[in-house]
């Protein structure tokens, strides 16, 4: 238990001065880089640092993790700490027990901020203050399919959850039926609801002796049901960026409807599988550290630890990539990387957890 609380203590106290450097660098990097395209108002520049904060934070926490570790066991090497504790009877596992602990509980801590619009969707919006001086630029020219019918928003609000120049094309045995033409729509009580609108009826049969095409008004109308905005802006625009109830509502109404789900799959393993690769290089790191400072060049180990974490990470982050855009199925490119790990670190969990 003391090995237990010193050693997590120290853990987060580098984890978090970690964190924060890194974070600090890559605002500021980002803020100088970005001077001149940020001619806005003090308070959308304060909320756009934030919110680059956000996305540094979400792009970094996995790999201060690493770093930490990698800090924290030199930390016990060279303070003789570590000898001391293996001394007592601590065997290597229960040195690593509370690395694997912390680490996994950050992590899950971590995944469950994608909970919360604002750090989920961070980068979109810090690029939106930057791009339109506004958190949510509106999606123009929106045209997608939902339950046989084909819909299209000349343009979508997501935060003011309304939208403009609505047109539903309803189609029977391939033929267009009618049309419905809505000048506004706005999200309610888990539908879209339109006020008032044009029902342009197409006749059965189409001869000199039909009564023609019909136009007949219609009020409180509603379509859509449980599409929200939001998961409108996201799916048919291809952003990646979903908290995890727009995620997985995405999900379900997407195959319900047949459409291909790549994209909102891919979004959802890596918020809830990607994160986990940490406690199983946590782990394969670990092992490889030695016991004393004699039998270790503290340079060399530093060295080759920190380029192999971020050779790991960012084959990982390629791989998301490649998932997001549909060029690699998500299952190979974010669960099988994090699966053969975890297999990696079981394998060493297992082989010293039985030496000791």
């Amino acid at each position: 238990m003391l090995a237990f609380k010193y050693i997590s203590f120290h853990y987060m106290k580098y984890f978090m001065i970690i964190l924060l450097a890194l974070v600090l660098f890559l605002v500021g990097f980002d803020y100088m880089g970005s001077t001149e395209k940020l001619e806005i108002s003090a308070n959308l520049l304060l909320i756009y640092i934030v919110y680059k904060t956000f996305y540094a934070v979400d792009m970094l926490l996995p790999l201060s993790l690493i770093f930490a570790m990698i800090s924290t066991k030199l930390f016990l090497i060279r303070s003789n700490a570590l000898v001391s504790f293996y001394s007592l009877g601590y065997s290597r596992v229960d040195i690593l027990k509370p690395f694997v602990v912390v680490s996994t509980t950050i992590i899950l801590i971590f995944i469950s901020l994608h909970a919360i619009p604002n750090f989920a969707r961070a980068d979109e919006m810090a690029k939106n203050i930057r791009k339109n001086a506004q958190y949510l630029s509106p999606t123009t020219d929106l045209f997608f399919t939902y339950k046989d019918q084909f819909i299209y928003f000349s343009k979508l609000l997501p935060l003011q959850e309304s939208a403009e120049n609505i047109r539903v094309f309803s189609f029977a045995n391939n033929s267009l039926k009618e049309v419905l033409v809505a000048t506004k729509a706005a999200y309610r009580n888990d539908a879209w609801r339109i006020d008032k609108a044009d029902i342009i009826t197409k006749p059965e049969d189409i001869s000199f002796d039909s009564l023609g095409i019909k136009v007949t008004e219609q009020n409180n109308l509603e379509i859509l049901q449980g599409f929200r905005p939001k998961m409108l802006d996201q799916v048919y625009e291809g952003k990646v960026n979903f908290t995890i109830k727009d995620a997985i509502d995405a999900y379900i109404l997407l195959k319900a409807q047949n459409i291909n789900t790549a994209i909102v799959k891919s979004a959802i393993y890596k918020m809830f599988v990607y994160p986990f690769f940490v406690p199983s290089l946590v782990v394969i790191i670990f092992f490889f550290v030695p016991v004393s400072v004699r039998f270790l060049n503290v340079s060399l180990f530093s060295f080759v630890a920190i380029i192999s974490s971020l050779v790991v990470w960012a084959f990982l982050f390629a791989l998301i990539e490649l998932s997001s855009h549909k060029t690699l199925p998500s299952e190979v490119g974010i669960i099988l990387p994090v699966f053969l790990l975890f297999l990696v670190a079981l394998r060493q969990w297992r082989k010293y957890r039985l030496a000791a």
